[in-house]
């Protein structure tokens, strides 16, 4: 039943912790703290923000979502359900908290979209092949 459980919702904790005051100075500006910084072989620094980790975790995320819309079990359904219901957590948020009126969140928000319709879209297109109809 664990495998029920929306990956999605990780990112959506992490970005609520942050704009908490959990990580870094809280409210928007934890978005903005510095991770991680590297100098490149260019000589160009790069750094990578809170926000920009959250991003890539929702992506890594949404990677093992699709492996697990693959999957053909009691529990593919339910997760189904979920991920739309933390797609409209991510909406409603958006919608109603000035802290979710961000472009990380609007992008998080789309990743858990495309989670939902591509897990959709992957159950349906491996049930079809399921299918066999005798002549």
């Amino acid at each position: 039943m664990i495998a029920a459980v929306p990956l999605m919702i990780v990112p959506l904790v992490l970005y609520n912790l942050a704009m908490a005051g959990l990580m870094g100075s809280g409210g928007l500006a934890s978005l903005d703290t510095v991770v991680l910084s590297l100098s490149m072989l260019s000589g160009a620094q790069w750094t990578m923000s809170l926000g920009d980790l959250m991003i890539v975790v929702g992506l890594i995320m949404l990677f093992f979502e699709i492996l697990k819309a693959t999957r053909h079990n009691s529990g593919s359904l339910i997760n189904h359900m979920m991920s739309l219901v933390v797609f409209v957590a991510f909406l409603i948020e958006f919608l109603l908290v000035s802290g979710a009126a961000t472009q990380i969140f609007f992008i998080l928000m789309t990743i858990a979209f495309v989670d939902v319709i591509g897990g959709f879209a992957v159950s349906i297109r491996s049930a079809g092949r399921d299918v066999s109809i005798g002549l």
